[in-house]
């Protein structure tokens, strides 16, 4: 009769009680080394290959390193894998292949034995985890407060010279820091090329990465994993200098916005990307978009953007890290420093295509505006939108609507996308204005919910209106109904 834990032939046999004593015993050596050590022994004790993979990260660790993808394939789908033997494993899922000459009972028991220390190994460094998230939060909120060369010489002096941030935001957000954590792994060590930091801010997490420049895509692949995983949304800004993190902070933000169920990870540099922009003439374009950014500093516009591309001042004051009533005074002095009603949804479709524009060819030309007066945002400059190339372009995005679509889009992007207004002007329920902008949506296929996409539809609606797009020609039958023309 066997012992717990003990094969009948190893109870019948003292060689084989011995052999298994020494394989613990070579297995806690390894363990107390690390956990590549620990799957490099049972590789070796199994005379075959051990992995160690995790859902999100892949192959955290391998031996040989030729078989992480085989790892990886039968943790995924182990009936296509029976010859491996699979046991979880401080979250994830070690799979050991044993060579033919070595007996089951053998391979079950290292397999088990590195298992339960893998599980060990990953209660303690648990113990550890909050202390060092701690310390990442803080390192993220001194980035963030411009303490930029303090952080850098704490983490690898000259060597981290640029950030590429995410920002992500969902209802689980607090269990995928703790898969991102582990699938990262992020390390403090100094002088490192690379360093990853994730921080928990105001119940949302964010993960800023420092490097030399550029990066490999790594963390961009296992935030779209975390975020497809955890039903999350997130926004990433970058590589920019370090000394622009607060920048790239408020851009991520601001790129979140824009991200739906379809799109879960959005780049700033997407956000705001038009279709429209590059059929301007790009001279008379970059003249007029010169002379009226003129009177704004770059903190000006860049403030100007991030509220443009959120959709309102909240949203904007969180991205920024500003109060809302701070963002709303500085809103309010740079419209009288532009003298245009930035409330306007006309004015700000119009200070958004000033804000995409490319940079003018030399000051010269920036001064002269478009050669016509005075330079404002409430029209613009001739042969800018009136042209064929443009044209097209609008009857591309909106033909086809009809004219009780029409008309309760323009209505409700004059009211910036607020549905309850909209709804009193157009004298219908909001539930059908509501039904009305759904069909609109998958009319246009575009995505309502992302404020520049809502400007680019304002100016394509403005450029191919043939009458008055007005409430009160809503088609009607009576009552709050409408009829088909």
């Amino acid at each position: 009769m066997s012992t717990t834990g003990t094969t009948g032939h190893e109870a019948a046999c003292p060689g084989g009680a011995r052999q298994a004593r020494e394989t613990t015993d070579r297995l806690l050596r390894a363990a107390t080394r690390s956990g590549a050590h620990l799957i490099a022994e049972a590789a070796l004790l199994v005379q075959g290959w051990a992995v160690l993979a995790d859902p999100i990260a892949g192959a955290v660790y391998s031996t040989p390193a030729a078989a992480a993808a085989d790892g990886v394939h039968a943790a995924a789908d182990p009936h296509e894998h029976p010859y491996c033997l699979q046991r979880p494993a401080a979250g994830a899922v070690l799979v050991l292949t044993p060579g033919p000459t070595v007996p089951p009972e053998r391979a079950a028991r290292v397999a088990t034995t590195t298992a339960a220390l893998l599980d060990v190994r990953g209660q303690r460094a648990a113990e550890l985890r909050g202390e060092q998230m701690r310390l990442h939060t803080t390192l993220v909120r001194l980035l963030l407060a411009g303490h930029t060369t303090a952080v850098a010489d704490t983490l690898g002096g000259n060597r981290l010279t640029h950030a590429t941030v995410y920002r992500l935001t969902g209802a689980d957000v607090p269990t995928a820091h703790q898969v991102l954590w582990r699938a990262v792994r992020p390390s403090l060590a100094p002088h490192a090329d690379a360093c990853t930091l994730l921080g928990r801010l105001d119940g949302e997490l964010v993960v800023a990465e420092l490097h030399r420049g550029g990066d490999d895509g790594r963390v961009l692949r296992l935030v779209s994993r975390v975020s497809e995983r955890h039903q999350l949304l997130a926004g990433m800004a970058g590589p920019l200098p370090l000394a622009e993190m607060p920048t790239a902070h408020s851009d991520a933000a601001a790129a979140r916005h824009s991200a739906t169920s379809d799109r879960r990870i959005v780049p700033a540099d997407a956000v705001g990307t038009s279709r429209l922009t590059p059929l301007l003439p790009t001279a008379p374009y970059a003249r007029w978009a010169g002379s009226v950014l003129r009177p704004l500093t770059a903190a000006h516009q860049h403030l100007l953007l991030v509220w443009l591309r959120t959709g309102s001042k909240p949203r904007a004051a969180a991205a920024l890290g500003l109060s809302a009533g701070t963002v709303r005074a500085r809103i309010r002095e740079l419209s009288r420093l532009l003298s245009a009603d930035l409330e306007d949804a006309t004015v700000q479709a119009h200070l958004l295509l000033a804000l995409r524009a490319p940079a003018p060819a030399d000051d010269a030309d920036a001064d002269s505006g478009n050669g016509n007066g005075p330079v404002r945002l409430e029209t613009l400059p001739a042969g800018l939108l009136d042209t064929e190339a443009t044209r097209s372009w609008a009857r591309g995005l909106v033909g086809g609507l009809e004219p009780h679509l029409r008309i309760a889009l323009t209505c409700w992007l004059a009211h910036h996308a607020r549905t309850a207004p909209a709804a009193a002007e157009l004298h219908v329920h909001r539930t059908t204005l509501a039904n009305w902008l759904t069909q609109c949506a998958e009319h246009l296929a575009q995505n309502l919910g992302d404020a520049t996409v809502r400007a680019e539809i304002h100016l394509a609606l403005r450029a191919t209106r043939t009458g008055p797009d007005d409430p009160a020609a809503l088609p009607r039958r009576g009552g709050r109904t409408y009829r088909r023309l």
